[in-house]
């Protein structure tokens, strides 16, 4: 990538933070649907919609962040992603807007956060006047969803 090359990122807000994504993963944004639940899913998953002909699981974006669930109001809107060839959906409390940033506006989370072992977010965004938006990294989000199913068969 050339330093005079721009990275475009879907903004969401979750648990009164704004969190960001690649554009590249993001297929769409649709409202909230009903979501119906998927029996002895990993605790992460909400359960599944039908979007586009397609069966999707559905992640909670606040409680893969470790926060409360998030309760679905109008704003409420699920981010269809795909990474990896795998397509799953975040629900966000909402959209909010399209970043477009040098790689060099991209700064390393703290240490002491990385040290901790806290690994969903690889990137933060520094905004003159703004809190700061966090890139999430979709990789640990999914890492997340795979622990979480991991304590659910121990704990049978």
């Amino acid at each position: 990538m050339s330093s005079g090359a721009q990275i475009s990122l879907a903004c969401f807000e979750a648990a009164g933070q704004t969190y960001a994504v690649e554009v590249a993963h993001v297929r769409e944004i649709v409202r909230r649907p009903d979501i119906t639940p998927l029996p002895n899913a990993p605790a992460l998953i909400e359960g599944v919609v039908e979007l586009r002909e397609s069966v999707i699981p559905v992640i909670d974006l606040g409680r893969a962040l470790g926060h409360e669930p998030m309760e679905p109001t109008d704003r409420s809107r699920v981010a269809v992603i795909e990474l990896d060839e795998m397509v799953f959906g975040l629900c966000v409390d909402a959209a909010s807007d399209v970043l477009s940033v040098a790689p060099s506006d991209l700064h390393d989370p703290p240490p002491l956060a990385t040290q901790a072992g806290y690994e969903a977010v690889k990137a933060i965004i520094r905004r003159p006047d703004s809190a700061p938006v966090m890139l999430l990294a979709l990789e640990q989000i999914l890492e997340s969803v795979y622990r979480s199913a991991l304590l659910r068969q121990e704990e049978s």
